[in-house]
C-alpha cells in the first residue's frame, strides 16, 4: 500500500496535503450558501412581511397583475 500512512484517505487529505484542506473549506462555504440560498427562494419573503391574502390580491389588482374579474373571483372565494 503505497502512500498509506494509517490514518486512511483523510490521514494526507487525499494527497493533495493544503490545497485538499482549502478546497474542501470552499466546497463547505459553498454548500452553506446554497441552503441559504434555496431556503430565501423557497420561502420568497412572504413569511417575513405578514401580508394576509387579501392585501395580496389587492397588490396584484392595483399592480395590473390581474384583471377586474379575476380581483372579484379571488375576493368573493376568499371571503
Amino acid at each position: 500500500m503505497m502512500g498509506y500512512d494509517g490514518y486512511g484517505w483523510f490521514g494526507n487529505m487525499g494527497g493533495m496535503g493544503g490545497f485538499g484542506v482549502v478546497v474542501g473549506v470552499l466546497f463547505m462555504a459553498a454548500l452553506v450558501a446554497l441552503l441559504v440560498w434555496g431556503a430565501g427562494t423557497l420561502f420568497n419573503g412572504r413569511v417575513a412581511t405578514g401580508e394576509t391574502p387579501l392585501a395580496i390580491l389587492r397588490r396584484r389588482y392595483a399592480a395590473g397583475e390581474i384583471s377586474q374579474v379575476e380581483f372579484e373571483q379571488a375576493r368573493k372565494t376568499l371571503a
